[in-house]
This record gives C-alpha cells, sequence and structure tokens, in this order.
C-alpha cells in the first residue's frame, strides 16, 4: 500500500486548508501516478500536453491572434442600375462596397467584375476601383487609365471586366470603395445594361 504523506512548505508562515466539500455520498479522489503540480480553477496557467474535445470550444478567438493572412471579415456590395457616359474622365458606375478594418495594419483584398459596351465600332471603354469615391485613389494601373481591359471593340457587344487588387488604406475608419468607368476613345460607353449584376467584394486580410 502506497501512503499519502502532506508536508510543509520549506518557508512561509500560512496554513493551506484542504475543505471537503458538502456532501452526504462517499467520494474517492485518484492522484495521477506523477510528479506535477496541482492547476487550480482561478488561477492563471499555461496547459501543455492536453487537448480539449473540438464540441467543448466556444467563444470567439480575439483578431490580434489570428495569424497574418487570415481573412477577418467579407463585405459585398452590388447594383444592377445601367449607367452610360461620354466622359473621358471616370464616372461611377454605382457598385460601391464600405469596409471597417479592425486593425490599421490590415490589408483589403478588392475584387470586382462588371460587364458593358461601348456603342461604335472600335470603340473602347475601361474600369477600375477608387479607394473612395471616383475622385479618390485610383487602384487601378499607375497610369490612370484603370486595369487595361476594354468593354467591347466591335460595337454593341456586351464584355466582362474585372479586377483584383490587395489595398493598404491604413485606417480603421469606414472605407469606400468605388468601381468607376469612362469612355477611352469614341462613343458611348454602358454598364449593366438589361439588369445585370455586378460585384464588389472587400475582404480585410491580417497583416
Amino acid at each position: 500500500m502506497s501512503l499519502l504523506a502532506v508536508q510543509g512548505g520549506a518557508t512561509g508562515t500560512g496554513t493551506v486548508t484542504l475543505l471537503a466539500p458538502v456532501t452526504n455520498t462517499n467520494r474517492t479522489l485518484t492522484l495521477p501516478d506523477v510528479t506535477d503540480t496541482v492547476a487550480g480553477i482561478d488561477a492563471t496557467q499555461t496547459l501543455t500536453n492536453k487537448s480539449i474535445v473540438a464540441t467543448q470550444l466556444t467563444g470567439t478567438i480575439a483578431v490580434a491572434r489570428l495569424p497574418a493572412g487570415s481573412v477577418l471579415q467579407v463585405v459585398q456590395g452590388t447594383t444592377q442600375t445601367s449607367v452610360s457616359t461620354t466622359s473621358t474622365s471616370y464616372v461611377t458606375t454605382n457598385l460601391t462596397a464600405s469596409i471597417t478594418p479592425t486593425s490599421a495594419t490590415s490589408k483589403v483584398f478588392v475584387l470586382f467584375s462588371i460587364s458593358g459596351y461601348n456603342d461604335t465600332a472600335g470603340g473602347q471603354s475601361i474600369a477600375t476601383v477608387f479607394r473612395g469615391t471616383v475622385a479618390g485613389t485610383n487602384l487601378g494601373a499607375t497610369n490612370s487609365s484603370g486595369f487595361g481591359a476594354a468593354f467591347s471593340g466591335a460595337g454593341e457587344t456586351m464584355s466582362n471586366i474585372s479586377g483584383i487588387i490587395l489595398d493598404s488604406p491604413s485606417t480603421t475608419s469606414a472605407t469606400t470603395y468605388t468601381v468607376g468607368f469612362k469612355r477611352k476613345t469614341t462613343g458611348t460607353a454602358y454598364v449593366l445594361v438589361d439588369g445585370q449584376l455586378a460585384t464588389l467584394t472587400l475582404m480585410e486580410i491580417a497583416a
């Protein structure tokens, strides 16, 4: 038979009391055959070599604990409103979405897809995405021409233009993104004819 020994601390003057629960039932507490330290319910301690059944996990993980590259939130804007322009400066397509980053170091992954055409044979039209309004920061090509794809080149032939870019807004304030378009050459540029759906998706990415 092994023995249970209670040994006082080498230093200290306090008294540790083992208090039995209020019960009318005989209970057995089995101690493990290891040299270890007892963990307290109210103590702040780090568990090692332990596992937790997944069904016992509840609550949410703090954003600061997620690794870089994690998607923190996703928002989307859509529109089906037809717009046309003869301007060679960008006008809005009415396709917008707003996101409020949880951290100023977060990136915003921007994806948009929209369709349209130019009503003149050989005419070209382009689209881009802005941080803010169409008077804001053009996230397209550095020459401010957008994402470089034409809506059509043969007159009234529908085509699609899409853009993908990783932006660094460097803020925790609500940030709006807007898709703009313009006539690049001759003719009139149209988008979303016959109620077609355009989408703008924003994803906050942990840095």
